[in-house]
């Protein structure tokens, strides 16, 4: 259900750093929203070193965007994001300065996964029996 990028210019992730950090972004959603590490989706895409600025400058940030649906306490949202951007800080070696996470959210009824309408946080056990094959 949940959706991660995160997009780097080539060449600023470590091999495996992917790996490591999709799997921590994965843990952290799971365990904050209370949701099946299964949910979580993350893309990784690469840019080449002239297509990523910062300040009109070229750069290397890492930058984390995330859309998950919306309902959960904000409390909750904005840790999420302070602990996916220690993260990344931690598996990468990028400076957390040079990190921006970004939590998007809208309402479950916008998406569709499987062919069906998302539940509202909270809603997933009685959604995933309604629509267990």
């Amino acid at each position: 259900m949940p959706i991660y990028t995160c997009t780097s210019a080539q060449g600023t992730l470590r091999a495996g750093a992917k790996g490591e950090l999709a799997a921590e972004i994965t843990r952290i959603h799971a365990e904050i929203n209370h949701v099946p590490p299964a949910y979580v989706n993350v893309v990784f895409s690469e840019l080449p070193q002239d297509s990523v600025y910062v300040g009109g400058e070229p750069g290397t940030p890492l930058l984390i965007g995330g859309w998950a649906r919306r309902g959960h306490p904000q409390e909750e949202t904005t840790r999420l994001a302070l602990e996916l951007s220690a993260a990344a800080s931690r598996i990468t070696g990028i400076p957390e300065h040079d990190i921006l996470v970004v939590i998007q959210d809208g309402p479950a009824r916008s998406a569709v996964e499987a062919g069906q309408v998302l539940p509202d946080p909270g809603q997933e056990k009685e959604w995933l029996s309604q629509h267990e094959e």
